[in-house]
């Protein structure tokens, strides 16, 4: 029944400051970018790899992402890398001060590591 996760969709507070760390801190194709006044709103389609999208989305007065102590419902989003060291210096050379210290997933024995987005939303980078 369900192939693949399409997309996942982010709401940001700060378009531009969103748009850059997508783009040029992580890397992801623009897709298409839509301005719809009717909302004063914008929408980003950005690829990750050749299957899956993130839609980042900018809307007016937007209220702020519950965190700490957790809540429920989405809780990050994660990437995989297929060299998890050369991503996280990636990350560091582009200015991420959020990095977390890269740690062992004992289930799986693959490393990962967790920094934010500009509005810190969790985002994990997982060893393929």
């Amino acid at each position: 029944m369900f192939t693949k996760v399409h997309h996942v969709a982010i709401i940001c507070s700060d378009y531009e400051r969103s748009k850059e760390f997508y783009t040029n801190t992580l890397g992801l194709t623009v897709i298409e970018e839509t301005y719809r006044k009717e909302r004063n709103s914008y929408k980003l389609d950005l690829a990750v790899g050749e299957h899956t999208q993130i839609e980042l989305f900018s809307f007016p007065n937007s209220p702020e992402r519950l965190s700490y102590p957790e809540a429920r419902g989405l809780r990050h989003v994660a990437f995989e890398a297929t060299d998890l060291d050369e991503a996280v210096q990636h990350l560091k050379e582009k200015g991420v001060s959020s990095l977390e210290n890269i740690r062992l997933d004992e289930l799986t024995n693959k490393r990962f590591t967790f920094f934010a987005d500009p509005d810190g939303l969790p985002i994990e980078l997982y060893e393929k």
